[in-house]
C-alpha cells in the first residue's frame, strides 16, 4: 500500500473525513479486490505523483472486506455504490464521483485542486 493512502476499515472513520473536508479535500476509492477494471484504477491512483499527494487525504477501502463502510459511504455522501469508485469529499459533501474507467488522474487532478 503506498504510505499516501490511508486505509478505511470501519464506519465510525467517516465522521473525521466529513471534518476533515472542511480544511481539504478527502478522496476515497472503493477497490473490489475481485475486479480487474478496479485494479486497472488502483494501479493508476498508486502511481499519482507525491506532489499530488499534497492537495487532498487518500482513503483506500477494500469493499470486499468492509461492505458496511461501503455501504455507507453511499449513504453519507448520497452517492450511488459502484465499483470500483472514486469520491471527492469537500465540505461534508461529495463533489465529485466517478467509477470504472471513468476513473481518470486528470479528473481528479482538476477536481481536487480546483477545492484545495
Amino acid at each position: 500500500m503506498n504510505p499516501n493512502w490511508q486505509e478505511l476499515k470501519a464506519v465510525g472513520e467517516l465522521p473525521e473525513i466529513v471534518l476533515k473536508s472542511a480544511e481539504r479535500p478527502q478522496v476515497l476509492f472503493k477497490h473490489s479486490t475481485r475486479c480487474s477494471i478496479s485494479t486497472m484504477a488502483l494501479n493508476r491512483l498508486m502511481k499519482l505523483d507525491d506532489a499530488f499527494f499534497s492537495q487532498a487525504d487518500f482513503h483506500y477501502l477494500d469493499l470486499i472486506a468492509h461492505r458496511d463502510v461501503s455501504a455507507a459511504i453511499a449513504d453519507t455522501f448520497d452517492v450511488h455504490h459502484e465499483s470500483p469508485q472514486v469520491v471527492v469529499v469537500i465540505n461534508g459533501e461529495a463533489t465529485y464521483d466517478a467509477s470504472h474507467m471513468e476513473i481518470t488522474v486528470a479528473e481528479l487532478l482538476t477536481e481536487t485542486a480546483a477545492n484545495s
